[in-house]
């Protein structure tokens, strides 16, 4: 098949491959040519009519579409507002449990915790010693070549106030908890407003064999300080194994980033099929980017589990609203020139196909940014769309593993294993050093239980220690999100 309507209320239909003029697309002749992923209209709509798309309006076109023309960013404005009252209308689908449990290959932690990867982490407290994290990781590779041991330097720690300098400390905090990492080592300055004394204190009670911190100043040589520590972790981490695990001790952050117009048709419906097949594990799926959940809002709002879980799902979106109202910038400042030139055309479209990735189930959890996970099951979780900063969100409320869809390619790395889903298959043509799985062939006529069947062991793999490209090429960062005053 060449296009696709997804929607029986629709007027519009997608292409799934590139059409020419004269192309018959629903007993319509085509009046131009229409790119992968771009929209045809199938009736003639008129200045102000709503474009009908996963059934819901995404927009309203500003000028005469006759049927057969494209309909794209130029000619279609978005239908939202700022911030808006919700009634809760709940519209709940309970996932059954699963009859046949999974298990995976994990690292159970003493707090119960269970990790996919055993990597060292050093951290900096502050961006002034990043440098330092950096040469302590490389001299101690320079000894231990088979050490999986990285260093995530950031920015913050100091000249930061309010929510930003809580934020940074919340975040670090999280990876030291992290159960992908077997140890920590912490390298802090000394003169930082976050100071190791009162992070210690946040962090909490920890295993002092894998977790160790330092004040820079006050050692005479950092590196070889750092070193000896890096050492005495790792002669305790080294001999950690993996045992059989329950698929319910899994924790998966869903993200996506380089949108086109079939990724709400082919990848993110693969990644809610898989969400669901997780819950119905008895595990943990954790859906982001609060931005573009505008549009789509409601959706998420009438599957909330109870009226205060639905009350958390409306701050979390007015929040976020007024954030961007607070910093006069309009709120539906979305899409991207990459999504427009993939297909996608206002903030509506673009949330309707990413919020497919947590398919059906019940939100049973909504978490503030830096939050970990306490409720199995579905959860929301406050962050922005920025690709980088919302998966490195999801890492620290918990996951393991990021699961990101894409239908224009990306490399990055969040500080878990970040794999890559394409939208399309000439992506992963193209980018096979980029990309991990490919859900474009649910456009070529692959059926989704097939598909998703291939796709579960492709992540169970990767939880029982496969490595996912990003890793194959070391593209590991982190990146706090920062909403105020830098001194």
């Amino acid at each position: 098949m060449k296009y696709i309507k997804i929607n029986p209320a629709d007027n519009v239909a997608v292409a799934l491959s590139d059409l020419c003029k004269g192309d018959i697309v629903e007993g319509i002749i085509l009046l131009t040519d229409v790119p992968r992923g771009h929209k045809v209209v199938l009736r003639d709509l008129r200045a102000g009519e709503d474009v009908i798309k996963y059934g819901f309006p995404i927009g309203h076109v500003t000028k005469d579409a006759p049927a057969g023309s494209k309909v794209d960013h130029e000619c279609i404005k978005t239908n939202l507002e700022g911030i808006l009252d919700y009634s809760y209308s709940p519209a709940l689908v309970e996932i059954p449990e699963a009859s046949a449990k999974r298990t995976f290959k994990g690292f159970r932690r003493a707090d119960g915790q269970v990790g996919i990867r055993n990597q060292i982490w050093v951290i900096p407290t502050v961006g002034c010693v990043s440098g330092v994290c950096q040469e302590i990781v490389r001299r101690f590779k320079a000894e231990h070549g088979d050490a999986d041991v990285v260093a995530f330097p950031h920015n913050y720690g100091c000249s930061q106030l309010g929510d930003d300098h809580e934020n940074t400390r919340k975040v670090l905090a999280d990876m030291v908890h992290h159960p992908n990492a077997g140890g920590v080592l912490v390298v802090s300055l000394g003169c930082e407003n976050n100071q190791l004394d009162a992070f210690r204190e946040l962090v909490g009670p920890v295993d002092e064999s894998r977790v160790k911190m330092f004040v820079s100043q006050k050692v005479e040589d950092e590196v070889e300080y750092g070193l000896e520590l890096l050492r005495q972790i790792y002669a305790v981490c080294s001999k950690d194994v993996r045992e059989d695990v329950p698929v319910s001790e899994l924790r998966v952050g869903l993200k996506c980033g380089g949108s086109d117009g079939l990724s709400g048709i082919t990848a993110n419906p693969l990644l809610g099929v898989f969400s669901d097949w997780i819950v119905s594990q008895g595990g943990t799926t954790v859906l982001t980017e609060v931005p573009e959940m505008f549009g789509a809002e409601t959706i998420l709002m009438n599957r909330c589990q109870d009226e205060a879980t639905f009350e958390k799902t409306v701050s979390l979106i007015n929040d976020f609203k007024e954030y961007f109202m607070r910093q006069g910038m309009p709120v539906y400042e979305n899409p991207s020139p990459g999504n427009k030139a993939g297909g996608i055309s206002t903030l509506e479209e673009k949330s309707l196909g990413c919020t497919q990735k947590c398919g059906k189930s019940i939100v049973r959890g909504v978490l503030r940014y830096a939050e970990c996970i306490s409720s199995k099951g579905l959860n929301l979780l406050s962050a922005p769309g920025n690709d980088l900063v919302a998966s490195t969100a999801l890492a620290a409320s918990g996951c393991q593993i990021v699961l990101f869809t894409t239908g224009r390619g990306t490399p990055f790395g969040s500080f878990v294993p970040t794999m890559k889903i394409s939208t399309n298959t000439a992506l992963y043509e193209n980018k096979k050093g980029w990309i991990d799985f490919n859900a474009g062939v649910l456009a070529e006529g692959e059926p989704m239980e097939k598909v998703a069947g291939k796709f579960i062991e492709t992540v169970l793999a990767a939880a029982s220690g496969e490595c996912v490209k990003n890793e194959v090429n070391g593209y590991r960062e982190i990146a706090i999100f920062k909403t105020g005053v830098t001194l």
